[in-house]
């Protein structure tokens, strides 16, 4: 486990006295040469990388083993951001400032190599190592660095189509990944039965776009784009489907007239509605102006009603007859005198205010003129209002 660390001015005066013992050991010559594998290391994201770092003494030294008094430092170097210590080795102590870093070797060790777990793209920059080993008073230092690049392989793209498919139309296909380093380049195909590969200019590699134009039926099918980079790929695909105009636009015209058609159709129920109800209304409201119904004829008799609504004079039409008992003829049989109110009739016919026609000249077969001769009174049949009562 890393100790934790000192206060400041402890690395303050690390960093002093490696700095004049650099001085000392240049002034001299160079007794030590730290050597770097490479001067850039390329890797992928969550995988480990080793950062290589050797350093080899000359043959004058009096001491054969250095290493014991030998300091080591890793510092990090990124665009934009101060300076940073993240691996520290200082007379046989471990000081650690960053997460998953550590030596490579046992120390004290001539390799002093770093090794980085689980990497992440933060991790990226340049990585500088400084070296020092003493002997008896003697110092002797070097310093060296190299770039660490961790990629990114591309993550999954997304597709799209815009515009409308439709024959003789023309349409861009996209597609584009959220991240990946370095930038990933694109490629377009179509998918069997019909297998079709497409170069620039109808494909953007840097964008991902392909441009389709005049549209055919035969162009429809799966599109599938593969974003890829030096450390990976990945693809998506979309569906085109392309259709003919004229049959688009019958179905969209039947569908515009089906609308028209049921709008129309409920204005004219409306309408109608609205006029059978008004229709109604009238139909309910009683006039003065309107004329009751005659009276029927009084079943199995004739009588002859005054004016003022009270039967006086009435004489039964059978009476007139000839009776066929012992009655002798020329006689007539008188009948009671009846007061009562005359009932409507609903059968009558419909008239004006005007006097209601005489009575038939005719009365249970009798003429006129015998009634006069038998001594009967002629009267005036009532009118009958709307209410149903004698005027």
């Amino acid at each position: 486990m890393a100790p934790p660390p000192g206060p400041p001015w402890f690395l303050q005066l690390q960093l002093f006295l490696l700095g004049m013992t650099t001085f000392v050991s240049v002034s001299r010559g160079a007794q030590l040469e730290l050597h770097m594998g490479s001067p850039r290391v390329e890797a992928v994201e969550g995988a480990d990388v080793v950062l290589p770092a050797w350093y080899t003494l000359n043959t004058r030294m009096s001491s054969p083993k250095p290493e014991a008094s030998l300091y080591v430092l890793w510092f990090l170097e990124q665009s934009g951001k101060d300076m940073v210590q993240v691996l520290s080795y200082l007379d046989g102590k471990f000081l650690v400032n960053k997460p998953r870093i550590s030596l490579l070797h046992a120390m004290p060790s001539r390799n002093i190599s770093l090794k980085l777990v689980q990497l992440q793209e933060q991790d990226s920059g340049q990585y500088r190592c400084s070296v020092n080993v003493r002997d008896q008073g003697d110092g002797m230092s070097d310093v060296d660095s190299l770039e660490l690049d961790v990629l990114v392989s591309p993550a999954a793209p997304s597709c799209h189509l815009h515009g409308v498919p439709r024959m003789g139309a023309n349409v861009t296909l996209t597609c584009l990944t959220p991240r990946s380093k370095p930038a990933a380049l694109y490629r377009w195909e179509r998918l069997p039965p019909r297998v079709q590969f497409f170069f620039s200019p109808a494909v953007d590699s840097t964008r991902g776009s392909l441009f389709l134009t005049n549209l055919s039926a035969s162009m429809s099918g799966v599109y599938v784009c593969k974003a890829s980079n030096k450390v990976g790929s990945a693809q998506c695909n979309v569906t085109l489907e392309v259709t003919s105009g004229p049959k688009a636009a019958v179905i969209a015209g039947a569908v515009v007239v089906t609308l028209v058609v049921l709008v129309a159709l409920a204005v004219l129920v409306l309408l109608y509605c609205h006029r059978e109800k008004m229709q109604e209304e009238p139909a309910n409201d009683i006039t003065e102006d309107a004329v009751a119904p005659r009276t029927l004829p009084w079943p199995k008799s004739s009588d002859t009603i005054s004016k003022n609504g009270t039967l006086s004079s009435v004489t039964s039409a059978r009476a007139l007859r000839p009776s066929h008992g012992s009655t002798r003829p020329g006689t007539l049989t008188p009948t009671p005198s009846l007061s009562s109110q005359a009932l409507p009739s609903p059968g009558l016919p419909r008239t004006n205010r005007t006097h209601p026609p005489t009575a038939s000249s005719t009365l249970g077969g009798v003429s006129s003129s015998a009634l006069s001769r038998m001594g009967a009174v002629p009267v005036m049949v009532p009118a009958q209002s709307q209410a149903g009562s004698l005027v």
